[in-house]
């Protein structure tokens, strides 16, 4: 992406990446503002975290005010406060017309509502949405955050739904990492390689089942998901060992994180909806 702080650059330098005394092969700007007009193949990102966007500006009395910025883009699917959603559509804008992605984006942008739900049923419409890997809590500075990895590429215009299926890896259930004592390591991410079969997508085996409730690559129906409330991609389906044992609860913390967190977008999307009310 085209946001950059000056530790962006001098890691840069350090690794031989551009000439300090000439052009360097980022620029400094906000780069969901507006469409930057060129077109790429592939987007490997993990955006900046946060879900609102906000400008700092001076008021009358001479104080400074933080303000949710919300980017007006006609190449935007919707509008929205929400840094994350506004990333993804602006992901989805420069890619080339055969374009691949990958994406980390928090959970919230797998079940908000409002801004959260167009955006979901555009990629599926629009994009061949198919994979989405769920990552573990442990594996960022921030501790508890919930992670998931959307994999999308990008189909020229048509009529049709272009997602047929979204195939799901659970690498978050019953799975706990930590960054100095636990840290994930490349070969724990070994079997999601095996299961997503990147020499052929298209021939791919589920390792869930009926007789096999625990398997962690799953296939759904883009059918079904377009049914579920909100079109939510909030999918999950292995029992949660921790919450069966009331000795190995999450922590305090955690939980109070989650509630919080769920309480804040059901907040923000009522607000998206009074603010589309007042409109009509």
């Amino acid at each position: 992406m085209q946001i950059v702080r000056s530790n962006g650059l001098m890691n840069l330098y350090l690794h031989n990446i551009g000439d300090i005394y000439g052009n360097v092969p980022i620029t400094l700007g906000d780069a969901l503002l507006m469409d930057p007009g060129y077109r790429v193949d592939y987007v490997l990102t993990n955006p900046p975290f946060g879900k609102k966007s906000a400008i700092t500006f001076t008021n009358e009395e001479g104080k400074q005010e933080e303000e949710d910025l919300v980017y007006n883009r006609q190449d935007f699917w919707t509008t929205s406060s929400n840094k994350q959603l506004n990333f993804v559509q602006h992901i989805n804008t420069i890619l080339k017309a055969t374009g691949k992605a990958a994406v980390v984006v928090p959970d919230n942008v797998l079940f908000e509502g409002g801004a959260g739900e167009i955006i979901r049923k555009k990629l599926l419409e629009t994009t061949d949405m198919h994979t989405i890997l769920r990552l573990p809590t442990g594996i960022f500075y921030k501790p508890g955050v919930k992670a998931n990895v959307i994999f999308f590429d990008k189909r020229p215009a048509s009529a049709e739904m272009h997602t047929k299926e979204v195939w799901i890896y659970d690498f978050r259930t019953n799975i706990h990492f930590t960054l100095k004592q636990h840290p994930m390591t490349d070969a724990d991410l070994a079997d999601f390689v095996k299961c997503y079969n990147p020499e052929n997508r298209y021939e791919r085996t589920e390792t869930w089942s009926e007789d096999n409730p625990d398997g962690r690559w799953r296939r759904f129906d883009v059918k079904d998901i377009l049914e579920r409330d909100k079109t939510s991609l909030d999918l999950f389906w292995i029992k949660d060992k921790s919450l069966a044992d009331l000795d190995n609860l999450p922590d305090p913390d955690e939980l109070a994180v989650d509630i919080i967190e769920n309480l804040q977008s059901a907040l923000e999307s009522f607000q998206e909806l009074q603010a589309q009310l007042k409109k009509c």
